[in-house]
């Protein structure tokens, strides 16, 4: 697959992931948050069926793991984020 195509499907999948998860990302976090997530659902892919499924190939099994590797940086993402207090008085 291209680097275009890489990088075009990695800003969905990271946009779709942030969305889910209630985060507001521009294209650039996008995109890195699908790469990164696409590597995460890749080994995520490997310990749960054995095979490597994930890398943004264009299949559904990989465009599903790439989201799911996704999901769980951002999820890690906001648990690392120091909570944002605001007093109201």
């Amino acid at each position: 697959m291209g680097i275009i195509a890489f990088l075009i499907l990695g800003a969905i999948v990271g946009w779709l992931a942030a969305a889910v998860m209630g985060r507001r990302e521009g294209v650039l976090g996008s995109m890195i948050i699908g790469i990164v997530g696409a590597f995460l659902g890749s080994i995520l892919s490997y310990w749960t069926t054995g095979a490597d499924r994930a890398y943004l190939a264009f299949s559904w099994s990989g465009l599903f793991w790439s989201f799911i590797g996704a999901i769980v940086l951002v999820a890690i993402l906001n648990a690392l984020q120091r909570p944002r207090h605001t007093h109201t008085y």
